[in-house]
């Protein structure tokens, strides 16, 4: 019942959202796919075959904006589902892992918008020649985007879990370096598995920012634990 209703709550934000975002629908398509264009080579153009395609396409735009916009909800309702389990002092962390979470994932969705994805397609299109023309479809190239703007900002949600299990002396640094090896085989398997396409390239830009952020979580987990018990 407590899962149905925060489900239901994250879900009526999103709404709300997509009302007040839809009508700046285009400004927004145009700001998503900027980077894109400036990306692809010269003369080439996003295409989209289908009538109702572009159509579709600003409603999932509006849809990204709204869940963006009500993204501090969301994650609030996320707090809310987990908080019954929690003791009164780790209840205080409410707030700041509402504002936390919100901001790392604005932050992996600005990894995506300005340097993953541009590179991708940079990389994609770097095989447009005289006789082969890259053409790319305007669905699948949002498709994509989509997907990868939401593996970011999960993707940089590490620190923030890392912080939070720290300061509730769930995790240390010490664990973290110890169990190292297996961290980088578990985060290229899992860049493998959220990887919209089967590529090494787009797997690598994954893997890429999760290694860096590991090593964050690392430097966080240290300062978090009390100075009396050094790597811990």
């Amino acid at each position: 019942d407590e899962l149905r209703k925060r489900i239901v709550n994250a879900c009526s934000a999103i709404f709300v959202g997509v009302g007040a975002t839809f009508y700046c629908g285009e400004e927004i398509f145009n700001f998503l796919l900027a980077p894109t264009r400036k990306a692809l080579p010269p003369g080439v153009k996003l295409i989209y075959t289908q009538p109702g395609e572009a159509f579709s396409l600003y409603i999932t735009v509006a849809l990204i904006a709204g869940v963006v916009v009500s993204s501090p909800f969301i994650m609030y309702q996320v707090w809310a589902f987990i908080a019954p389990g929690l003791y009164a002092k780790e209840k205080r962390l409410a707030i700041p892992f509402v504002l936390l979470t919100t901001a790392m994932f604005l932050l992996g969705s600005s990894f995506n918008h300005y340097i993953a994805f541009p590179f991708m397609m940079a990389f994609f299109g770097s095989f447009n020649t005289p006789d082969l023309a890259f053409m790319p479809k305007l669905e699948d190239v949002f498709g994509l985007y989509t997907k990868m703007l939401i593996g970011m900002g999960i993707v940089f949600q590490m620190p923030t879990v890392v912080l939070f299990l720290a300061k509730m002396r769930l995790i240390t640094a010490r664990f973290l370096i110890t169990n190292l090896k297996y961290a980088v085989l578990i985060i290229f398997i899992v860049a493998a598995v959220i990887t919209p396409t089967g590529d090494m390239m787009t797997q690598a830009i994954f893997a890429a920012p999760m290694l860096g952020l590991y090593a964050l979580s690392i430097v966080i987990a240290w300062i978090v634990v009390p100075r009396r018990q050094p790597w811990e």
